[in-house]
């Protein structure tokens, strides 16, 4: 999701876009979802099928965020995607009031774990991270825990309410599940095995630049964590970048930018899977028009790139293109 307090007067401006992305209806170009505005994407191999968990963007005019319900849709072959449906609402946490931002599943103990970037009520002011558990990848999710799983009092040494968000989650060899998060500042933190509460302490990991939309996993032996970011001094908008480490709690090390902006967008968000032998980045951009309502910041659309690593385990940079997956 957005940092809001750098959201407003962002809005992308439409260029015409309604002609030109109808016009590359291909099967598997980008954007790969184009009948409703998707953003955040978060994907999960289970077996033969790749999932893809999306937030719902419903900003109307000038808005800049309405976000309700979450997304998923599922595919075979990167190219054809089945729509699910929603899988959750925010007022699926009675807790949570608003927000239905970033979110991930993963795969655990028989079950479906899905953590997600809420705005707490009043009981606990500011952005708030929920846990949902289903038994299927496509639901139906119920609240895990009643509560959140982790509150913005918790992090008490951070710049502002929303630092809260856009939870990554990775369960490592040992079985161990990590949860990291943030805004301006990135945290990192142990799940218990019932995966509904944080094990000991949690952990500041702030990459340079780093802005929001963690990615976390792992390649062999070495952690990665991939990230929206913004150096305030050159850039607008959001890029991707990437740290690694041998260790979830660091030290990381910078690696620099994986991507440049969305196209039309203030915000990006990676999501990262190997899936049928071949690597894949998730993003998101504005160039997608469905009928008289263009891309905006509020209004985003998904896509997906081939991603390739170096023998130092590196990741090469990736170019954002039209055709995406499709091309030779």
């Amino acid at each position: 999701m957005a940092a809001v307090l750098c959201a407003a007067g962002m809005a992308a401006a439409a260029f015409g876009q309604t002609g030109s992305v109808a016009a590359r209806a291909v099967p598997g170009s980008n954007p790969i979802i184009r009948d409703k505005f998707t953003a955040d994407p978060a994907p999960l191999v289970v077996g033969d099928r790749l999932y893809l968990y999306v937030g719902h963007d419903q900003a109307q005019r000038d808005e800049m965020f309405n976000m309700r319900e979450w997304l998923v849709y599922s595919t075979t072959d990167m190219r054809h995607w089945q729509d699910h449906g929603p899988i959750m609402k925010v007022a699926d946490f009675r807790w949570a009031k608003a927000d239905a931002w970033a979110a991930q599943t993963i795969a655990k103990n028989g079950k479906y774990w899905f953590y997600a970037a809420v705005e707490h009520d009043a009981t606990h002011p500011g952005k708030a991270i929920a846990v949902a558990v289903a038994d299927t990848p496509t639901g139906p999710f119920v609240d895990a825990k009643g509560s959140a799983l982790v509150t913005n009092q918790m992090t008490p040494k951070g710049t502002h309410s929303w630092e809260d968000i856009d939870p990554t989650v990775y369960t490592d060899e040992a079985g161990t599940t990590w949860i990291a998060w943030g805004n301006r500042q990135a945290y990192i933190a142990k799940l218990k095995p019932n995966m509904i509460e944080i094990d000991g302490p949690i952990t500041e990991i702030t990459p340079p630049h780093f802005e929001e939309g963690p990615w976390l996993h792992k390649r062999g032996a070495l952690w990665y964590l991939t990230y929206a970011s913004l150096d305030r001094s050159k850039h607008r908008d959001e890029r991707v970048s990437y740290a690694t480490a041998a260790s979830p709690r660091g030290p990381w090390t910078y690696r620099g930018e994986l991507t440049g902006s969305g196209k039309y967008s203030f915000t990006i968000h990676p999501g990262i899977v190997d899936y049928k032998g071949q690597s894949y980045l998730f993003l998101h951009n504005a160039t997608l028009a469905i009928g008289d309502m263009s891309g905006a910041i509020g209004r985003r659309a998904v896509t997906v790139e081939r991603l390739h690593y170096n023998p130092d385990g590196t990741m090469r940079p990736v170019a954002q293109t039209d055709a995406g997956v499709t091309a030779p």
